[in-house]
């Protein structure tokens, strides 16, 4: 069966009642994913990031939600408990696994099938609006498929404490599968939300999760979202972020990528009212044999907008990386201010990544700024650790953290911060796992 054909057959065995509304956008998106095909290496965008294997993958939808298939002990370690936290497994809300919590008048976390069924007047006219499916394979194929998800809903002038949290659980269950799992998130006029997702996976089996989330900031609301992926060695990981922001609205953005074997990441924001603000950062971990792509945009669509984005890569074994960062100021988007940094440690001779930061600037009164590294431990560094009795590994340890630390401390949320300190620490703790360990 060809690459598009299993993806077709799936979507035939969708069932249950739609609104018709979601189901033009649906048969519209698997449109151009059969025009469009998967990418290739050819194309620009995807030269660095070989997704034929993926593609000649069949692919099946999940069978129904298997809740048990998670255990206590696992679904521990990902809790927050800092509000109300939604579990999906194989995509499709888990109501037995997931707790509730006391949200302000008005606001809402529900499953997005819920929200679809009960108020999708409100839903439908956000769903699709701001993502770009007519030109990106794996968005297309996710809206095809958008059946469930979360949708994330905050009213004029309304704050939200605390983590409203999303884990996204993979239990393929032996089966070669594939889930779409779609986040809606709105805050209106005035609002202010936190929204952590976690996406996590135990399996040996093959399987993909292919995910969107829209983001729409209202006029001097501001979102916080922050996105942690950690699925299993054996996962396809494939993702878009797309937010919208209208005046003096803020958004903040926080990707951390752990697992998976081959990982892409598309983060987007258009700045599209006057004095709204973004900050993009990313660290991404990566050994073995692990591949792992960021491509963010920011586009500068209005006059005094700011931008600020930093990512940080740590490659060892085998592992490649790629960041693709793109600032983009459009000729109405006067006294603009953006600046963009992307840094690489490399722990082993055999790793690689490949990064491109670019600007594309085509208004005169601006002021941005763009730069990328790759580098190695300092040896200065080290040697001056252990000139004071601090073991190799131990000193290697230190400076690693200290470089990855940039990122992490900026995470506001307390438990996650805390988890990914420790995960940085004992992440690369054995420096002769192979000859060309540097």
């Amino acid at each position: 069966m060809g690459e598009v054909e299993t993806h077709l057959e799936n979507f035939r065995t969708i069932g249950g009642q739609t609104p018709e509304a979601l189901q033009r956008l649906r048969t519209s998106a698997l449109e151009k994913f059969t025009a469009l095909g998967f990418p290739t290496t050819r194309l620009e965008d995807w030269k660095y990031t070989n997704v034929a294997a993926l593609a000649k993958t069949p692919f099946r939808l999940p069978a129904d939600v298997s809740p048990t298939t998670l255990s206590t002990a696992q679904l521990e370690l990902m809790r927050l408990r800092l509000g109300p936290e939604l579990v999906f497994v194989n995509g499709r809300y888990a109501p037995d696994l997931s707790e509730a919590s006391t949200l302000p008048s008005g606001a809402e976390a529900m499953s997005l099938a819920k929200a679809l069924a009960k108020q999708p007047d409100r839903v439908l006219p956000r769903l699709g609006s701001c993502v770009d499916y007519e030109n990106s394979s794996f968005t297309a194929l996710n809206t095809a498929f958008i059946q469930d998800g979360a949708f994330v809903y905050v009213p004029k002038g309304v704050a939200v404490g605390g983590v409203i949290h999303l884990i996204f659980f993979a239990s393929p269950g032996g089966e070669t599968t594939i889930a779409h799992p779609r986040t809606l998130i709105v805050a209106e006029e005035s609002g202010e939300v936190t929204v952590v997702e976690t996406y996590v996976g135990f399996s040996a089996s093959a399987y993909c999760t292919n995910a969107v989330t829209e983001i729409h900031v209202g006029a001097n609301a501001h979102v916080r979202h922050c996105k942690l992926q950690e699925e299993a060695d054996s996962a396809y990981h494939v993702a878009t972020i797309q937010a919208h922001q209208d005046a003096d609205s803020r958004f903040t953005s926080q990707s951390v990528s752990l697992g998976g074997g081959l990982v892409r990441n598309d983060i987007q924001t258009v700045l599209a009212g006057s004095g709204s603000e973004c900050i993009l950062d990313g660290l991404y971990l990566a050994s073995g044999r692990q591949h792992v792509d960021h491509h963010t945009t920011i586009d500068h669509a209005e006059p005094r907008c700011s931008s600020r984005e930093v990512y940080k890569g740590i490659l060892d074994g085998q592992a490649t990386g790629v960041f693709n960062g793109k600032v983009v100021v459009r000729p109405e988007a006067q006294k603009s201010d953006a600046g963009q940094t992307n840094k690489n440690l490399l722990l082993s001779g055999s790793a690689v990544i490949n990064t491109k930061p670019q600007l594309e600037i085509f208004a005169d009164d601006v002021k941005c700024s763009h730069g990328a590294t790759i580098g190695r431990l300092d040896d200065d560094a080290l040697f001056f650790l252990r000139a004071r009795g601090i073991g190799r590994d131990d000193a290697r340890r230190l400076l690693i953290h200290a470089f990855a630390s940039e990122v992490i401390q900026r995470i506001d949320v307390d438990p996650l911060r805390a988890r990914l300190e420790q995960v940085v620490r004992s992440r690369f703790k054995e420096t002769n796992a192979s000859e060309d360990s540097l």
